[in-house]
């Protein structure tokens, strides 16, 4: 896996380079300046150097990061745009040094170049036919909402047709939490010395862009002995973390996941939950399901058990219920419960009984199961061995907060659920976030718009349950599963487009997913 870092970790690494190393900010800020003329060289390889580069600069080091960038594109024969914030005399330390000498570049040596003092968005008309437009205004040591005048400048930079770079953090977004309420969307962002949280989720997974790491002087084991807890999730990750099989295996060795999900209303959920569980590998899926909707579910399967219990006409699940379904909880490895099962007092009230009387089962909680558990009820049942699959409105829901105070700090809240329950939390989103009860946050790295549809989170609370079934270990069964249901989008998009990918497109390309990360990871 793949460490991230937090803001306070990386400026330590600064302070260290200059206070232990005695490497001058100067030659870091250099360094850090050729890093990224390097990596925006090689990423955009046809930059023409008779257009536009468009460089805005902030009155703090990200600036003069800014600065000295500018003076490698003049220098290695670029026409170069400069905006920036400060008077000159507001200006300190290496970003005044790098101001000056860029200062000095234009004046002696290159005519076409340019830089101007920002007084109004109108300034930025200068820049807009860039080529390539970079966002040096603000560092990882902002953080809340955008003011005057930086919102005005990211809202008119994100009008401009240009590749759009930022440094080290795209300006406006908070650097350990992934929050902004408005941000410059690169195409690419450098980030220095290290990997930070906040680039990797929340806003920051849809404004960032392609992230490369930025070189400042340090030896690369310098972060190797940080206390660590944020990982973006790798393939080899995901393959080494598949269930294996034994030579051996029968159908019932093989894992047995039983279901209880669909209703007279939401049928559709739980037979694409029941199928993913076989097309994970699972031995046995039995579908549990009310028997007034027995016509509809039973035809759509052939190879899942289907369990019809008694509803008296009401298509919903309910107390009496779990008497009937004993034998089959005794029998079960894994419980999947909540797709499509609806919100019925009654079936609230046997959701919370069900997840309480299997307590020593793993169970995979999702949909109107997790509702059933919202009002604080949760906190009164042991979900140290359950899977719980929310996107984030359900899980603000559960929690009692609203969405918006949720996303200001995703990583947070779900660290703090999964220590307090002990359950493992699989937050759905762009991107899904794996949480354990150790405080450690998994961020996929899989998957595409595509996948914004009714049936996706059906599909991946049964491929959950049926790796679930068939490892020791629930955790790394659930990173396997995460990855693989998002990769599994990821490859169907060499036929398809983001338009038109269905969930049961998902369940039947996941071989495909699998055979991607056997060849991929050994």
């Amino acid at each position: 896996m793949i460490p991230l870092f937090s803001v306070s970790q990386v400026r330590s690494a600064d302070e260290y380079a200059i206070g232990q190393l005695q490497i001058p900010g100067l030659i870091l800020m250099e360094n850090a300046s050729l890093s990224i003329f390097s990596i925006i060289r090689e990423e955009y390889p046809g930059l023409n150097k008779s257009s536009l580069i468009g460089i805005v600069c902030g009155r703090g080091n990200n600036g003069g990061d800014g600065f000295a960038l500018a003076r490698h594109f003049i220098n290695s024969g670029f026409r170069v745009g400069v905006i920036y914030l400060s008077d000159a005399e507001e200006l300190k330390g290496d970003a005044l040094t790098n101001f000056e000498i860029l200062q000095n570049v234009i004046h002696y040596s290159d005519e076409t170049s340019f830089m101007r003092q920002y007084k109004s968005v109108r300034d930025l008309k200068r820049l807009e036919n860039s080529q390539l437009i970079v966002d040096a205004l603000l560092g990882t040591g902002a953080s809340g909402s955008l003011k005057s005048p930086y919102a005005e400048i990211v809202r008119e930079l994100n009008k401009f047709n240009g590749v759009r770079v930022a440094l080290d953090i795209p300006t406006g977004l908070d650097a350990d939490k992934g929050s902004g309420d408005e941000a410059f969307v690169a195409d690419l962002t450098v980030t220095l010395a290290e990997l930070k949280k906040g680039l990797f989720v929340n806003k920051g997974a849809v404004v960032s862009g392609e992230i490369k790491k930025g070189y400042i002087g340090l030896a690369p084991g310098y972060f190797d002995n940080f206390q660590v807890d944020t990982y973006v999730i790798e393939p080899e990750d995901a393959f080494f973390n598949l269930p294996q099989k034994a030579k051996d295996l029968y159908k019932y060795s093989a894992g047995k996941v039983l279901v209880i999900a669909g209703s007279n209303t939401l049928p559709g959920a739980s037979f694409m939950t029941a199928s993913s569980v076989l097309h994970s590998g699972a031995g046995a899926s039995i579908l549990c399901f009310p028997e007034s909707a027995q016509g509809v579910i039973q035809s759509k399967l052939d190879e899942v058990i289907v369990l019809p219990y008694k509803d008296e006409g009401r298509g919903i699940f309910s107390k009496g219920n779990i008497e009937e379904l004993k034998k089959r909880f005794e029998w079960m490895d894994v419980l999947a419960i909540g797709p499509g099962l609806g919100r019925d007092k009654e079936t609230v009230e046997a959701v919370v009984e069900t997840i309480r009387m299997n307590k020593n089962k793993k169970i995979v909680i999702d949909a109107d199961a997790i509702f059933a558990l919202g009002e604080g009820k949760y906190k009164s049942l042991d979900l140290s061995n359950c899977i719980l699959t929310p996107h984030q409105a359900e899980f603000a829901n559960l929690l009692g907060i609203s969405l918006t105070e949720l996303q200001g700090d995703v990583l947070t809240y779900g660290r703090r659920f999964s220590e307090e329950t002990g359950a493992l939390l699989v937050l759905k989103g762009a991107p899904t976030v794996i949480f354990n009860s150790d405080g450690e946050a998994l961020i996929n790295s899989t998957g595409n718009p595509g996948m914004a549809k009714f049936g996706t989170g059906d599909v991946l609370t049964g491929i959950i349950a049926g790796f679930a079934a068939q490892a020791e270990d629930t955790e790394g069964a659930v990173v396997s599963a995460v990855y693989l249901h998002s990769l599994s989008a990821d490859l169907l998009l060499k036929d398809k487009t983001e338009y038109g990918i269905m969930a049961t497109d998902i369940i039947q390309n996941l071989p495909e997913a699998i055979k991607f990360i056997r060849k991929s990871s050994v």
